[in-house]
């Protein structure tokens, strides 16, 4: 397997209070990496860290072999290898549903419009919101919007994906047509690592499951090892407590 990011030793501290402890993991191409845990483990952190939005304390994060946190790397040019997939959209509500898919290529990748346009319209049918190209955020529903800032992120062509409980903002009716997109997309190959509650999704869909808790990874393997012969205590109690709801 090739890997796209290997993090080592990843620490990540808010004052005294230390949310990553030492997370090592590698981010192989083409795969599906699910994160579960309860809320506060330090999974969204963790997620935001891969792409910078948190600055590490300490640790390692390799791209292409070559550590993103050292002196003078061009983060920047980083960041644009990575799509992200936030809770609550963050689509520009001035813009219609193909300018936010336009605006990123042409003011970043500095492509041409008429190219930008052509991309954003093919990853939009992919996510079935082609029909809605001159449609405002405010006139489309949260599962559709969710769908639109996944299409936003594909046209950046990011080496991989990252998820952040891209459904709980979501009302439930709207929570299947998010997770069918993104169950699609992962079959075209596309490397993504979801930071997810929706255990069926992570069961399913996963190539691998990393379970978090107290900003350490607790256990890690295939969806059968974590959801049916899970090994430590801790993942055991949380899926009983999730898998019981």
């Amino acid at each position: 397997m090739t890997a796209i990011i290997k993090i080592n030793h990843l620490k990540k501290d808010f004052g005294n209070n230390q949310v990553l402890k030492d997370i090592s993991v590698t981010i192989n191409k083409g795969e599906v990496l699910t994160v579960i845990g309860s809320s506060g483990s330090g999974k969204s952190t963790f997620l935001r860290c891969i792409n910078l939005l948190e600055k590490p304390t300490s640790g390692q994060i390799l791209y292409k072999e070559e550590n993103v946190l050292e002196k003078g790397y061009d983060l920047p040019t980083y960041r644009t290898h990575l799509g992200m997939v936030f809770q609550s959209f963050n689509l520009f509500n001035n813009l219609n549903v193909l300018d936010n898919c336009i605006t990123g290529q042409t003011t970043v990748l500095k492509r041409n419009r008429t190219e930008a346009k052509e991309v954003a319209i093919k990853n939009l049918k992919k996510v079935g919101m082609d029909a809605y190209l001159s449609a405002k955020p405010a006139q489309l529903s949260g599962g559709q919007q969710q769908r639109v800032a996944i299409a936003r992120a594909l046209s950046m062509d990011p080496d991989v994906m990252l998820f952040d409980e891209p459904t709980s903002a979501l009302d439930p009716e709207m929570v299947g047509e998010v997770l069918k997109t993104m169950r699609d997309l992962a079959e075209t190959g596309l490397t993504m690592v979801v930071v997810t509650h929706e255990m069926d999704f992570a069961k399913e869909v996963s190539d691998r499951t990393i379970f978090m808790e107290k900003g350490v990874i607790a256990e890690e393997g295939t969806p059968e090892d974590i959801f049916v012969h899970p090994k430590e205590k801790r993942t055991k109690e949380f899926l009983q407590r999730v898998l019981s709801k």
